[in-house]
């Protein structure tokens, strides 16, 4: 049996269990909880609490993310989103669009486009490489050009700037933002600011990618949090992942995917 079916198998024995379900839509309400706050809200022994989110760890729907003493809990999409690419044909995929524009357009009405409790993005993958391979290909400008289509420039030190500029050509800096914890090949923590020349400005969002080897692969966790606004969250929502598929296709067979991933979300509305 591949690692592939295995790790499917493992998702939806995951899923078939009502409480599980529950504590994910938990967490899809509020991310980044702690195990006491998730049995505050669902009335259910800690014990309990924890063997479930143990299921839900080991088929990856859960990323848990240490903070000092705290273990905080994450909703990890992507085995969910693997099964929609499954299993949804082309066929059904701009129905169900529509339906989702619909119901995303009268959710706005609620919205305001400040957050008032800003919500923590979190992405977790796997890549068949060494800690020193991930770390150079976050770091290296000429990397990131290749998977990101900018090119990421700095000499990486604690206080340094770094630049996230176009690789078109045209030299155009679309993010900035400085080093605040550089630890290679493990821990890189960075300020992230796409509004440098705003009228007014405000607070940069912080990303943190934490890179932990195990035998030949690596565990890569991207945390960014404290956005300053829905766009912003949504943007990297829906562009992150396209980007770090791409370093785990750079890294694993030597070359980025032979499409921009990025811009199927446009190609395929």
């Amino acid at each position: 049996m591949s690692s592939e079916v295995t790790a499917m198998d493992s998702v939806f024995k995951a899923l078939a269990d009502p409480t599980r379900r529950l504590l994910l839509d938990r967490l899809r309400e509020h991310n980044g909880q702690t195990l006491s706050e998730l049995c505050e809200h669902l009335d259910m022994a800690r014990q309990s609490a924890t063997q479930h989110l143990d299921v839900l760890e080991r088929a990856n729907l859960v990323t848990v993310v240490r903070r000092g003493r705290e273990r905080l809990h994450y909703l990890n999409p992507t085995p969910i989103h693997e099964i929609e690419e499954r299993w949804i044909s082309e066929f059904d995929r701009p129905r169900l669009h529509a339906i989702s524009a619909i119901k995303n357009q009268a959710e706005e009405y609620a919205m305001t486009d400040t957050l008032t409790s800003a919500p923590t993005y979190v992405y977790v993958t796997y890549i068949r490489a060494s800690a020193e391979q991930v770390w150079r290909a976050l770091t290296d400008a000429d990397l990131t050009a290749r998977y990101w289509g900018h090119a990421n420039v700095s000499d990486w030190r604690p206080g340094s700037a770094w630049e996230h500029r176009r690789a078109d050509g045209s030299g155009v800096v679309d993010v900035v933002g400085k080093v605040v914890e550089s630890d290679p090949p493990t821990r890189l923590v960075i300020t992230f600011d796409d509004a440098p020349d705003a009228d007014t400005p405000r607070e940069p969002s912080l990303v943190t990618f934490l890179v932990e080897p195990h035998q030949d692969i690596v565990r890569l966790t991207v945390t960014h949090e404290n956005f300053p606004n829905r766009e912003m969250f949504d943007g990297v929502s829906r562009g992150w992942p396209a980007v770090l598929a791409n370093l785990k296709s750079l890294l694993e067979t030597g070359e980025v995917l032979p499409q921009a991933p990025w811009e199927m979300s446009d190609a395929h509305a």
